[in-house]
């Protein structure tokens, strides 16, 4: 058995043109660029800013959205040298089986899993209840969920997790349509919310920019899951403000820019991906980056991060209603509906386009990765996926697992940075289109920044990451690693050459044993 074995590129991308498992080339820089918008304007930017503001930066969370775009940044360059090297779905998945092994490989899918199937029912749920919200502005009193046999169904995350699957299963180009009608409405609520929101700054709202860090209120082992693991692990009380607190808000507010690693996993759709990939990535996040700044001067301007930390869960809401401005309260409530919308089909997209990967190489079952033969979609894994999403933000209180979304995106960041590193020392003959700069700095930099943001989520966070990858472990041991496409053709390469006492070329000579790194090319 061995664990670290790779997959080429060359058959990565041999197995993308598998009859029957195809997805159609249909996407442009300006659809990416979108999607990423798309799938990062949501709850980051209407409720995760106030949160961070609130309960650990204070003012300064907008260094805290500064430091995560910038981990964002570094990380993203990683991502796009290997899209361009390696065009298939899948993202870091695929980037790591190439590189570090099946078994890192099958981690770093399993953790994509976790992110996106969190992020997605978190979001559908929270999509239910802001519904309910704007249908209260308009006079009608709409539950956010209706009660079956003492279980609450929150109808709404079905709904809306419905439409996006029947839409993504009838073609990717129509879903990304859609998607780019309601992203352009959403941006039109930010720079409402961000030219409205400034002419009620108070420049004495910002002072101190950074709070001096006092003991969190409360005490106790719960006390002590809720502290960062950073704090629990060099033996620090639970305080929140402070330096400590800019970094655990950029943690925190790291959750606005998970859709850029999602994007990635496009790359098998796009057209002409050397050229796209890039343009369609950073552009969305250089746009992403400018409106959460700007949203965020204008919220800690607005009012004091001491009446935010009042409020039982803050929002940009709580903000206008603070200052008295109930109508741009009710232009929020309805942006922030429309921003939840096209999140959710974006991560929908993306989870499935992973499993896909996964089951391709024979990870998961294989079935899974058939596509329409009209339309080259994964339809009945989309059904799956929507189905299995909408029942745990319906029927769940998934809300409790935000920043496992969060531990998911950072530890596939961390992996695919030192992955670069080994593409470039194992295939120095590639040429992508896009190459990180400055040699070996910024993959290593962004590693680091990746993995000091992981300590500064909560210790409760990586005890449930923890359970997490047991379980993966559990069924790659009991599943994946026996049905591995690349350990079958391990199993039949070795079969062939101890069967054959001969080489073919040579009469008389003998076979040597198979080199595992020639067999990873095959």
């Amino acid at each position: 058995m061995n664990l670290l074995r790779t997959k080429s590129i060359e058959q990565s991308i041999a197995d993308a043109d598998e009859p029957g498992r195809k997805l159609k080339r249909s996407l442009s820089t300006w659809d990416l660029m979108i999607m990423g918008v798309a799938v990062a304007v949501g709850a980051g930017i209407f409720s995760v800013g106030a949160k961070a503001a609130a309960n650990f930066a204070g003012p300064a969370v907008t260094l805290s959205f500064a430091i995560a775009a910038v981990t964002c940044a570094l990380a993203i360059m990683c991502y796009a040298e290997f899209a361009t090297a390696i065009p298939v779905a899948g993202s870091a998945y695929v980037f790591t089986y190439a590189t570090m092994g099946e078994l890192l490989a099958w981690i770093i899918g399993w953790n994509l899993i976790l992110e996106l199937f969190t992020a997605a029912a978190v979001i559908a749920k929270y999509w239910g209840i802001y519904l309910s919200k704007v249908f209260a502005l308009t006079g009608l009193d709409v539950p956010p969920a209706i009660s079956l046999g003492g279980v609450d169904l929150y109808w709404g995350a079905f709904l809306i997790v419905a439409i996006f699957t029947v839409l993504l299963v009838l073609g990717t180009k129509l879903s990304a349509r859609v998607g780019n009608i309601f992203t352009l409405i959403k941006i039109a609520v930010v720079l409402f919310v961000i030219v409205v929101g400034f002419t009620y700054v108070k420049f004495e709202n910002y002072t101190p920019f950074v709070p001096a860090a006092e003991p969190t209120a409360g005490n106790g082992a719960a006390d002590v899951l809720k502290q960062s693991f950073f704090g629990f692990l060099t033996g620090a009380a639970p305080a929140q403000y402070g330096t400590m607190g800019i970094f655990a808000g950029a943690a925190l507010v790291f959750f606005a820019f998970i859709g850029f690693d999602v994007v990635a996993t496009s790359a098998e759709e796009v057209k002409n991906p050397q050229k796209t990939l890039p343009r369609g990535i950073f552009g969305g996040l250089a746009l992403v980056t400018l409106l959460y700044i700007l949203v965020s001067l204008a919220l800690t301007g607005m009012v004091s991060y001491t009446q935010l930390a009042e409020a039982k869960s803050p929002t940009l809401t709580t903000a206008f209603e603070a200052v008295g401005d109930t109508s741009a309260a009710k232009v929020i409530a309805f942006g922030s509906l429309v921003g939840l919308t096209t999140v959710i089909m974006v991560l929908l997209m993306g989870l499935s386009r992973v499993v896909l990967a996964m089951s391709r190489d024979g990870l998961l079952p294989r079935a899974l990765s058939k596509t329409s033969d009209k339309r080259s979609t994964p339809a009945r894994l989309q059904i799956i996926c929507g189905a299995a999403v909408a029942l745990v933000a319906g029927l769940t209180n998934v809300d409790l697992l935000e920043e496992m979304i969060n531990i998911g995106t950072l530890s596939a960041f961390v992996v695919v940075s030192l992955g670069i590193l080994v593409l470039r020392k194992k295939r120095p003959d590639l040429k992508p289109a896009f190459r990180v700069p400055f040699g070996k700095v910024v993959p290593i930099v962004s590693a680091v920044l990746c993995l000091y943001l992981m300590t500064n989520l909560a210790v409760e966070t990586w005890i449930f990451f923890g359970f997490w990858l047991v379980l993966g472990l559990a069924i790659y041991f009991a599943y994946g690693q026996r049905h591995s496409r690349l350990n079958e053709r391990f199993a039949e390469a070795n079969a062939s050459v101890n069967g054959t006492p001969l080489a073919t070329g040579t009469p008389g000579s003998p076979v040597e044993p198979a080199d595992e790194d020639e067999l990873s090319r095959t």
